[in-house]
């Protein structure tokens, strides 16, 4: 595995303790953004982990890929909240189906070269 992978990781779970020892608490209100959001953001680290993998990483394909996709989520939350429908509800699905997708075949690829 190369080293920007490792980085990868590295900077992921550095984030992750980061954020979850910094005492900031968000509204209610906006969980349904969030989570969508936080999503996006998983589902891009993996989907990033997998095309470095193949070797056929590109960052703006990422960096396109990111935003477009949390723009996406937030945008069918908003809506959904006007609308009184749960259309977060499919991006989280969407999301959750790519991420543990993309999972599967990371682990496949880890698998294969030992």
């Amino acid at each position: 595995m190369g080293l920007s992978i490792w980085l990868a990781l590295v900077g992921l779970g550095l984030g992750v303790l980061l954020g979850l020892n910094i005492p900031v608490i968000l509204p209610q209100v906006y969980a349904k953004y969030f989570s969508v959001a936080a999503l996006a953001a998983l589902d891009s680290v993996f989907g990033g982990l997998r095309s470095a993998l193949e070797e056929s990483f590109d960052n703006r394909v990422f960096l396109s890929g990111f935003f477009s996709n949390a723009l996406l989520a937030a945008g069918l939350a908003f809506v959904g909240e006007r609308l009184g429908i749960d259309l977060y509800l499919a991006a989280v699905v969407a999301f959750g189906v790519r991420i543990f997708n993309n999972l599967a075949i990371i682990r496949r690829h880890l698998i294969k070269k030992r």
